[in-house]
């Protein structure tokens, strides 16, 4: 065996042999070319599936106490919106999000593989810190490349469903209107919120994956990892970002709404939400978000391991 072309530290996504030299993080050669088509549709069948719950999570988020609250709870929210929409008024604003899944997964993976190469030790071994580091890394990188404009435009297509004659006519249309009317940084509302929101989404999740596979495995680091376990793995390390950064994602869902404008800046939309709502506001949408993530991360790694094996077996090299 050629030890050159064995990474020396394994990382999230170990036992991919895919990922060796060219996967999705790469971008080059045929293994990188199926990584990001895998990623893409990936990430369009798991949007597809959970997105009623983002949907939920985020109109629950914009809602505000008093006058002007309009939901009691979830089951509230989504019997509202199939009342007045249909069932696919659960959808609103999907589309944002299906366009914006390639180059997200992209950025993410690039990033975490590019930082990693950098910070392993002489040995090959990544720290704990490391670990956080790197994946902090991943998330800010994907923040600016394409979570920020996504989000941006996908909640204020949802809030834009919110009031009583909807101006937005499609995914075309909105984005122009957006940036008739606010300029490109129209899109780019809420930067620092969802790097913030990003970062320690990829930080808490990387670290949480690595670590629980290498319990799992143990004294044999090649020991593979059964598909439902990863997708098991991958629940837990979504739920520990939702508890650790749903604040987070409060804010930058309001410094993103329509009505950002009373905002003047990140730190003042929190302080306006502590203020006026208090603490528990800040962890708004929880459920919602938390059922939508933990189906996320864990459909996400077992679909995209079974295209990888797919297109493997089908497109050689």
């Amino acid at each position: 065996m050629d030890r050159s072309r064995v990474p020396l530290f394994p990382s999230p996504y170990q036992r991919r042999p895919w990922m060796v030299d060219s996967g999705a993080a790469a971008a080059s050669g045929s293994n990188g070319i199926k990584g990001i088509i895998a990623g893409g549709i990936t990430g369009g069948i798991e949007i597809c599936i959970t997105y009623p719950t983002e949907y939920v999570k985020t109109q629950l988020q914009l809602d505000e106490k008093g006058a002007n609250k309009r939901y009691n709870g979830i089951a509230d929210c989504v019997k509202k919106t199939v009342n007045q929409r249909g069932f696919f008024g659960l959808y609103r604003g999907l589309s944002v999000l299906l366009y914006g899944s390639i180059p997200k997964s992209a950025a993410r993976f690039g990033a975490f593989e590019f930082l990693r190469s950098k910070a392993v030790d002489s040995q090959g071994y990544l720290s704990n810190s490391g670990k956080l580091l790197c994946g902090l890394g991943a998330g800010i990188c994907e923040a600016v490349v394409a979570v920020t404009p996504m989000e941006t435009i996908k909640v204020k297509f949802i809030n834009d469903q919110r009031s009583a004659n909807p101006k937005f006519k499609g995914f075309a249309h909105g984005v122009s209107e957006i940036v008739k009317a606010e300029g490109i940084g129209g899109i780019y509302k809420g930067l620092s919120a969802t790097i913030l929101k990003q970062g320690s989404n990829q930080a808490i999740r990387f670290f949480v994956m690595e670590s629980l596979k290498e319990l799992y495995k143990g004294d044999d680091p090649k020991k593979p990892v059964p598909k439902l376990l990863v997708g098991t793995f991958g629940a837990i390390a979504g739920a520990a970002s939702v508890f650790g950064n749903t604040p987070l994602d409060v804010v930058k869902t309001r410094m993103q709404g329509l009505e950002a404008s009373k905002y003047k800046n990140t730190a003042d939309c929190a302080m306006q939400i502590f203020r006026n709502e208090g603490a528990a506001a800040f962890y708004k949408g929880t459920v919602p978000r938390l059922g939508r993530v933990c189906l996320d991360v864990a459909i996400t790694f077992m679909i995209y391991d079974s295209f990888m094996e797919v297109f493997n077996s089908i497109w050689k090299d």
